[in-house]
């Protein structure tokens, strides 16, 4: 099980990654096993110290019952103290956004690769649709 945030690798600069736990209800963890969720448009905030992903997608178990979870709910990120004051400071000082990278399981436990990024510009976005089209024609020229 893996979800990735391919519009967050576009979109911003990746200055370095923090992978931590979520705090996940009842029939959360059985929608991600069957491949399903999504990350587009997600963003962690920091308040009152503790550190929350907003806006992640997880859609509604089928087998579930009247206690299915809500869809977009605001989660928990687990992360330990020093990592967090570390993360508000950065965030403060320099303007940068959290974002999740990437939910996978490891050791049957969700975990959400959390991103300290920092937003590209038109020019950087257009450079980087020009070197993914060179890698692609670089790729096709070797078969």
């Amino acid at each position: 099980m893996e979800l990735k945030n391919k519009k967050a690798y576009f979109d911003y600069f990746i200055l370095s990654e923090y992978e931590c736990g979520i705090a996940l209800v009842g029939t959360e963890i059985k929608a991600l096993r069957n491949q399903s969720g999504d990350l587009k448009d997600s963003y962690a905030i920091i308040r009152n110290n503790e550190v929350y992903l907003l806006n992640m997608y997880i859609p509604k178990y089928d087998e579930g019952n009247i206690f299915n979870h809500e869809e977009r709910r605001t989660r928990k990120l687990l992360l330990h103290k020093k990592e967090i004051r570390k993360l508000q400071k950065e965030v403060a000082e320099q303007g940068l956004t959290l974002v999740p990278l990437k939910v996978y399981l490891k050791n049957n436990r969700v975990k959400v690769l959390l991103g300290l990024c920092k937003g590209k510009k038109l020019y950087d976005k257009r450079e980087s649709i020009k070197k993914r089209d060179l890698e692609r024609e670089a790729r096709r020229l070797q078969n």
